[in-house]
C-alpha cells in the first residue's frame, strides 16, 4: 500500500510517498481503509524534528486523524463491524491507504457528515473541545479571545463557544473577517491594523493557538483572574505579571468529545470548514500550506478516486 513516510527529519522535502506493508491490527484495534486524511501544523513539526523529541522512531508513517471505513477487526473488537464508517485519531499512519487505529478512539461518521469534513474534526476539534472545556471549562456568558480564529482549530473552537454561549472575540487578517464572523464571531480584531492587545480587554479566557510573540501579547487582554490556555506554547513566569493563570493543553484522543463534537454538526451549530482538499501524492504541497499558516479552516488528503 502507499503512505507517506520520512525517513529522515528535514523540511518537508524529506516525505516521500513509499510502498510499505500493509499493517495488521491487534488486539482492541481495527483496520481502517483510509478515504481521507486531516493535515495539521503538528505533522510538518514532525518532519522538522518534533519526532524525535516525542520519542518516534524514523521511519516514521505520517498523519494523525483519518476518516474511512473498517476493513477488519482485531481480537476483542465488539464495539463496530466491517465496513462501518468511522473518523477518530491514530498516533501515526493516517496518510496511508490503510491504518491501524484504536477501536477506542473512533467514533462513527453520522450520515449528516461529509467525508471531507469528518476527516477535519477529530485533531482540531479535539484540540479545541480540550482546551475550552475539559482545560479553561468555558462557560455561558463568559468572554473569549482567539488568537488564530480563522485556522482549522481556531474556527472550530469559535463555533463550540458560541454553542456553549460565550462571547467570542476573533483575531485574523482582515481578508478573514467575513469568514470568522460567519462562524459566529461576536467581535473581530485585525491584527494587521492594530495591536490586538490595544483593541481587546478585561478577557476571561484566551485560547492561544499561535504561541511566540502572540502568545506573549495575549496576556494582555486577561482581566485579572483571567485564564490563558495555549496548545502550541510552553508557559514560562509570565502569567504572574498579569495577576493571571495559564495552562498548556495537551491534546489525546477521545472519543466522548468526538462524538459530543459530531452531535453539534448534527444539530447544525458547527461546520467543518475545508479550506484545500489535495490527493496523498501532493503530500509535500499540503505542508507547505500548513506551514504558511494562511488557510481557513482545514487542508485535507484524500485517498481514494
Amino acid at each position: 500500500m502507499k503512505a507517506a513516510v520520512i525517513r529522515e527529519y528535514g523540511s518537508n522535502d524529506v516525505v516521500e510517498i513509499a510502498e510499505v506493508d500493509r499493517p495488521e491490527p491487534g488486539v482492541g484495534e481495527v483496520l481502517v481503509k483510509v478515504h481521507a486524511a486531516g493535515v495539521n501544523p503538528i505533522d510538518w513539526k514532525i518532519c522538522r524534528g518534533a519526532g524525535k523529541r516525542m520519542g518516534m522512531t524514523l521511519p516514521i508513517h505520517l498523519g494523525e486523524e483519518l476518516v474511512g471505513s473498517i476493513e477488519k477487526l482485531g481480537a476483542d473488537v465488539e464495539s463496530f463491524r466491517q465496513g462501518e464508517a468511522v473518523f477518530g485519531m491514530v498516533r501515526t499512519g493516517a496518510f496511508a491507504e490503510y491504518a491501524v487505529a484504536k477501536a477506542s478512539n473512533l467514533v462513527r461518521v453520522p450520515d449528516t457528515i461529509d467525508v471531507l469534513r469528518a476527516a477535519a474534526l477529530p485533531l482540531a476539534g479535539s484540540t479545541a473541545w480540550q482546551a475550552l472545556f475539559d482545560e479553561a471549562v468555558l462557560s455561558v456568558g463568559q468572554r473569549l479571545l482567539i488568537t488564530n480564529s480563522s485556522g482549522g482549530v481556531g474556527s472550530l473552537a469559535v463555533q463550540f463557544a458560541k454553542a456553549k454561549g460565550a462571547h467570542v472575540t476573533a483575531v485574523a487578517s482582515g481578508r478573514n473577517e467575513e469568514f470568522v464572523r460567519a462562524l459566529g464571531a461576536d467581535e473581530f480584531i485585525d491584527y494587521t491594523i492594530r495591536p490586538f492587545e490595544d483593541a481587546a480587554r478585561d478577557v476571561d479566557i484566551v485560547l492561544d493557538t499561535m504561541g511566540g510573540e502572540t502568545f506573549e501579547r495575549a496576556f494582555k487582554t486577561l482581566k485579572r483572574g483571567g485564564f490563558m490556555i495555549t496548545v502550541v506554547a510552553f508557559p514560562n513566569d509570565e502569567a504572574a505579571r498579569y495577576g493571571v493563570s495559564v495552562k498548556r493543553s495537551f491534546t489525546v484522543p477521545s472519543a466522548r468529545n468526538l462524538a459530543s463534537i459530531a452531535e453539534l454538526v448534527e444539530a447544525g451549530k458547527v461546520v467543518a470548514h475545508v479550506d484545500t482538499v489535495l490527493p496523498l501524492a501532493k503530500i509535500r504541497q499540503a505542508l507547505a500550506l500548513s506551514e504558511a499558516s494562511r488557510t481557513r479552516g482545514k487542508i485535507v488528503l484524500t485517498l481514494t478516486d
